[in-house]
């Protein structure tokens, strides 16, 4: 069970930082530009966000059909892949989500398990499961 884990020192002193409106900003518009290209091209290794599970998801846009790499932070639950539509704890979705929806197909590049996979949408008792380790992850999420 998540709860059972101790995060790292690292990890622990980052959420506050990452749970902040200026954390929120630096990882929406200085770490993700760069980390949508420095993930894939170093299969997992390198990020702007140290000690944080970060992923770069590949979807194809809703209307136009393009190509989209968005950086992502992520939890696992057992061998699934968990990703949370916050938007930087703004109320709307972010435009991924609305992509994903639209085709689910994607392709995920992150250490040690770059692939494509298949997205749902959870709903019920599992959203709320799945909640609790997210926001273990990242507590700013229930803000």
């Amino acid at each position: 069970m998540a709860a059972e884990r101790r995060p790292s020192a690292l990890k622990r002193a980052l959420v506050p930082i990452v749970s902040s409106r200026a954390g929120s900003w630096y990882f929406l518009n200085v770490a993700n530009p760069i980390d949508r290209r420095l993930i894939p091209a170093t299969r997992g290794r390198l990020s702007l966000a140290p000690g944080m599970p970060l992923l770069v998801m590949e979807n194809r846009g809703a209307r136009s059909g393009a190509l989209r790499r968005t950086p992502l932070l992520y939890a696992r639950d057992g061998d699934d892949i968990v990703l949370i539509a916050s938007n930087g704890g703004n109320p709307r979705h972010p435009a991924w989500f609305h992509n994903v929806r639209a085709n689910p197909d994607v392709k995920l590049f992150l250490r040690g398990r770059t692939g494509r996979y298949r997205a749902r949408i959870v709903e019920g008792a599992e959203h709320e499961r799945l909640w609790l380790i997210a926001t273990e992850l990242n507590p700013g999420y229930d803000i």
